[in-house]
């Protein structure tokens, strides 16, 4: 067999002169007898020195007893795996015949939620939910965190409860139903709401799928945002997800709180529309018996056609844009806290936002669920009135004052947008809410009212706050119905599709305006979430309307 130290190849090399090997110890695992000839330099093949071939022969030697050590070891591996294996189905086997019975002697349980057990203790219970946590602690002990919507509870089997076929073959996410005595932790020990539950009985209600399908197979720690998002269903059962949940109900109550006190009707708009709000580039289109329709961008129109009879007025709907972006402050449909009101100056309007969104925060932190604030946000800070009043004109100033270009090099000047990255820069520096006022009137849509004193402006507001940016627009509508017939000439907007807005300025107009508030946005700056997209329950954005 032939071997070229600097040329030759141990794999795809067969022994000959012209396919040599690399090395002698690849030529004696070939044959141990064979002659062996190497290569080293230009001077050809020469018979393996004694020295060279009494190696190779020990490191094949050594490699065949590692070879029949491992081959051991695994055939020992294999017949204990076999036997565990026998010795689970066994035990799986004599766990079939375990039943558990209802003590009908212990006192009567009482089924109640586990955000009740503080008044239970020493009592006996029913608790009903999902496993969350689960720990088997040798043969006699195992212990189940159980989550049921209001709250965990950490449940305590012994003895015979674990020896069950149900308690051998528990998986996470099962769904149970738990009988027991609610005791206070002995000292030394901790869980959530210092007790637990010593389970006497219970039943397996739904068992979750194991093996391949088991809930940690499906997510996991290093899942990618595609797979937390096709599996958002089973990502809202997490901690975290539950909490921010939470706290956007509670928000929803906060600001419906709100408006109750301050004497708003809530509105129930229609969702499917035939005009546009904020331009035709953002809508989704639908066929409506064969019309053209569109999903809504805004309820703010609808809103302001029911002022002369209802007042003050609000709504919490839907609201959907056809924008092809992917920040992480964009939704396709989003929840509109929208209000519309009569009678009011634009300080009015300014006020109103201040004291709504200090009202609405302070509501939340004295919640039940005040504390997940600052479990996700433990840097927040309440917004103290007043809000720092900034007018666009200031707000360019500000960004030229500090260097913030656009991307070609040049500086904003007055009469642009002002995009979300330098509007966040300017945001996060200045780092407290502003109520960026004042937009020129051809950035901003077309029933927005001018500035008396200066009719290249709109009396208009963003309020935008640290972290994330805007979070409510508003501003005075319109009341002059010849202003409002030359803003839709302005926009290229066929009036006749909105004679019933536009008839609001025929039938006893007044001074009025509004705004609208992102919810997603909202709960974002509150618990400081990367993306709006964790926010809401099913998030939908461009490339995503499923699940």
């Amino acid at each position: 067999l032939f071997v070229d130290l600097n040329n030759g190849n141990d794999e795809t090399g067969n022994g000959s002169e012209s396919a040599p090997f690399k090395t002698p110890l690849k030529a004696v695992e070939t044959n141990v007898n064979a002659a062996i000839m190497v290569k080293k330099d230009d001077e050809g093949f020469k018979p393996i020195s004694n020295a060279a071939l009494k190696k190779a022969k020990k490191a094949f030697e050594i490699a065949q007893k590692k070879k029949a050590k491992a081959e051991e070891k695994a055939a020992k591996d294999a017949e204990a795996e076999k036997k565990a294996k026998e010795e689970q189905l066994k035990q799986l086997e004599e766990a079939k015949k375990v039943v558990l019975e209802l003590d009908s002697s212990l006192p009567e349980a009482k089924y109640i939620k586990i955000k009740q057990t503080p008044e239970y203790r020493g009592k006996r219970i029913i608790i009903q939910g999902w496993v969350h946590r689960l720990r088997v602690q040798g043969k006699d002990m195992t212990f189940i965190v159980i989550r049921d919507g209001t709250g965990f509870l950490q449940c305590v089997l012994t003895g015979k409860l674990c020896k069950t076929y149900d308690a051998l073959t528990l998986t996470l996410e099962s769904s149970m139903k738990l009988y027991g005595t609610l005791k206070e932790l002995p000292a030394g020990k901790t869980a959530q709401g210092g007790h637990e539950l010593i389970v006497d009985y219970y039943e397996v209600l739904g068992k979750a799928a194991g093996g391949d399908e088991a809930f940690s197979a499906k997510l996991n720690s290093d899942s990618n945002a595609d797979v937390l998002y096709d599996q958002r269903h089973l990502y809202l059962r997490g901690e975290t997800a539950s909490k921010v949940m939470r706290v956007r109900a509670v928000t929803l109550r906060a600001f419906r709180e709100f408006f109750e006190k301050k004497h708003f009707n809530e509105v129930t708009p229609p969702l499917m529309v035939q005009t546009s709000v904020e331009g035709g580039s953002t809508l989704f289109k639908l066929d409506y018996y064969g019309e053209p329709a569109y999903l809504t961008q805004s309820s703010q129109l609808y809103l302001e056609t029911v002022l002369p009879s209802l007042g003050d007025v609000y709504c919490i709907a839907d609201s959907f844009r056809a924008e092809k972006s992917h920040t992480r402050r964009h939704l396709s449909e989003y929840t509109h806290i929208e209000a519309e009101q009569p009678f009011i100056c634009f300080d009015d309007l300014l006020n109103i936002l201040e004291e709504m969104i200090c009202d609405v925060v302070d509501y939340v932190l004295k919640s039940p669920v005040g504390e997940y604030v600052y479990e996700l946000n433990p840097n927040f800070k309440p917004p103290k009135r007043p809000f720092k009043r900034m007018e666009y004109a200031e707000a360019i100033q500000w960004l030229k004052d500090n260097d913030v270009k656009k991307e070609d090099g040049t500086y904003y000047e007055f009469g642009e947008d002002i995009p979300e990255s330098p509007e966040r820069k300017m945001t996060d520096t200045i780092n407290e809410p502003i109520l960026l006022n004042k937009f020129p009137v051809e950035i901003k849509a077309f029933y927005m009212k001018k500035c008396p004193e200066d009719q290249r402006l709109t009396e208009s507001v963003d309020v935008l706050m640290p972290g994330v940016g805007e979070i409510v627009g508003g501003s005075m509508r319109i009341s002059d119905l010849a202003e409002l017939l030359a803003a839709y000439k302005r926009e290229g907007l066929d009036p006749k599709p909105y004679y019933w807005f536009t008839d609001q300025r025929k039938y006893g107009t007044c001074e009025h305006g509004g705004f609208g508030l992102g919810l997603e946005r909202f709960i974002a700056w509150l618990l400081n979430r990367y993306t709006v997209r964790e926010t809401i329950t099913y998030p939908r954005f461009i490339g995503r309307c499923m699940p």
